[in-house]
């Protein structure tokens, strides 16, 4: 069994195969300990099921890679996705209190003002293929023109996901995800205080969060077009995140996946989860070529939702000091 002698020889990079080095496919086992045996061994069990994430292929081709029955392979990649999905809340967690002014800072410089030294993260949206279900197919027909449902993320600075919500349709525009999201409706992030950075497609908001957006085109004079060239620099990052998760796992992200879309949620917060133990154990992959040309285009602006407090005043505070030379940060 080559996949198998390739992990237990010891020395063998793992990436060609598995989208993982064997530090950071150390690191899983670890955070798991020994909860994903299910008769097989923790360390079978899991190459199994990262095996499948990685390839994107069919349960055949992986129990003949594994020499395993084929209800064997469904079972184990069923099991294992639960298993690493449960660990989204230890392994994707907010900033605590002491981290959130060091965040700041560290956007302020990708920014390149100190204006926006209370921003503590960068929220967007992408769309995963899926096969379209027999019932409701309409409603995962994305405005990009093909069938998905919707990833919406906050990232930090150093492209980790802080918060990930999986799973409205792809017709969901991305403000209305955003509402029915819980840091929206448990108003969990950010903390008061501080604020994330949105694209054109969210609404500008104080309440219930605190989300800055850029200033539509044209803009109307200089102050704007430098707060938009700011948000830009700090915000770009969320784009740089989804850009290596897709890199990771292309196979999952750049078709659709042959699986039961009631199964495909779970299976990108495992990428989630996995990106960020990546980054964690200092395994970076560069966007691909092919990745960043599949991003994809701003969606129509929203207006803010019923019962929200705009934040126009905010936008235009910042502006104002973003407009102030700060050469601590240029």
């Amino acid at each position: 069994m080559p996949l198998l002698a390739l992990y237990f020889d010891g020395h063998s990079d793992m990436r060609v195969d598995f989208r993982l080095p064997r530090e950071s496919f150390n690191a899983l086992m670890a955070v798991l300990g020994t909860d994903c045996d299910h008769g097989w061994g923790p360390e079978i069990s899991c190459l199994v099921f990262i095996f499948w994430l990685a390839s994107a292929t069919s349960y055949r081709v992986v129990a003949r890679a594994f020499d395993m029955p084929r209800a064997t392979v469904h079972r184990l990649v069923h099991r294992m996705s639960g298993q690493i999905a449960a660990l989204l809340y230890t392994v994707v967690r907010h900033p605590t209190g002491e981290e959130l002014p060091r965040l700041g800072t560290r956007f302020a410089r990708l920014a390149g003002s100190a204006a926006f030294s209370r921003v503590v993260g960068a929220i967007d949206g992408c769309h995963i293929r899926v096969k379209p279900p027999a019932e409701d197919a309409a409603c995962y027909f994305n405005r990009k023109l093909f069938h998905s449902i919707q990833l919406q993320a906050i990232c930090d600075d150093k492209c980790k996901f802080i918060d990930v919500c999986v799973g409205y349709p792809g017709s969901v525009h991305d403000a209305r995800v955003l509402k029915n999201s819980p840091i929206y409706y448990e108003q969990s992030y950010p903390p008061p205080g501080y604020c994330i950075l949105g694209d054109g497609g969210y609404p500008c908001l104080s309440q219930p969060i605190c989300l800055m957006t850029p200033f539509r085109q044209p803009v109307r004079n200089h102050l704007q077009a430098r707060y938009n060239c700011c948000l830009s620099k700090a915000r770009c990052v969320v784009e740089r995140s989804f850009g290596i998760l897709k890199t990771r796992w292309r196979s999952i992200f750049l078709k659709a996946l042959e699986v039961d879309v009631r199964f495909v949620p779970e299976v990108i917060v495992c990428c989630t989860v996995l990106h960020n133990i990546c980054l964690t154990n200092g395994d970076l992959l560069e966007p691909d070529a092919d990745v960043r040309r599949a991003a994809e285009d701003q969606p129509a602006p929203a207006p803010a939702p019923p019962g929200n407090v705009s934040g126009a005043e905010n936008r235009e505070r910042i502006a104002i000091q973003c407009y102030v030379p700060d050469h601590d940060y240029i």
